[in-house]
């Protein structure tokens, strides 16, 4: 059988020292490639693109680990534990060996509701960074500038189409619903 990063076994060159090392570097940039196409890799953005991207995200991590103390929070309400509640009462500590060994359960913040702290207050960080960068005044900016284009457009196919003085009449009532239910 071929050894790790190798095309031979130890009996056929496998554990020869170059092979050895060629075999570890093979094995240590497939594992780099691995972690790059799990945990991120360059991407084309801008500032703008990428903190409103953060801000998305941190919003959805912070759902997510909300729903992770909530769960704790209804089973804590089932077993009617008020005193030693697992928000605040639990597992600080485990060792396996020594004299010290044991398990320690002390009063302190629960793993999941540290977690969400430190994100809500990432959340708070990163929203603030875009209020400071103006991203929410430029994306509303855009949002305008796009319907003077559309009602530009509109004007526009309206005046070659020749309407008759009946179908201009209707057009007040019916581009405006039109537009709403592509808003909605």
């Amino acid at each position: 059988m071929a050894l790790d990063g190798q095309n031979v076994c130890r009996h056929h060159g496998g554990n020869a020292p170059q092979s050895l090392r060629a075999g570890e570097r093979r094995v240590t940039e497939e594992r780099a490639r691995v972690l790059v196409e799990t945990y991120g890799r360059k991407i084309e953005t801008t500032a703008a693109e990428a903190l409103l991207d953060e801000v998305q995200w941190t919003a959805g991590h912070v759902a997510w680990l909300r729903e992770r103390v909530q769960e704790i929070e209804s089973e804590a309400a089932v077993a009617a534990t008020d005193r030693e509640h697992p928000l605040v009462w639990g597992v600080t500590r485990e060792k396996s060996g020594g004299e010290d060994r044991g398990t320690t359960e002390e009063a302190a913040p629960n793993v999941w509701l540290k977690l969400y702290q430190q994100e809500r207050t990432h959340l708070v960080k990163v929203c603030s960074e875009a209020i400071r960068a103006g991203i929410e005044e430029r994306r509303i900016k855009l949002a305008e500038q796009q319907g003077v284009l559309v009602a530009q457009a509109i004007r526009a196919i309206l005046g070659d189409l020749d309407l008759t003085v009946e179908q201009q009449a209707r057009v007040p009532e019916v581009v405006p619903r039109h537009l709403r239910a592509l808003a909605s």
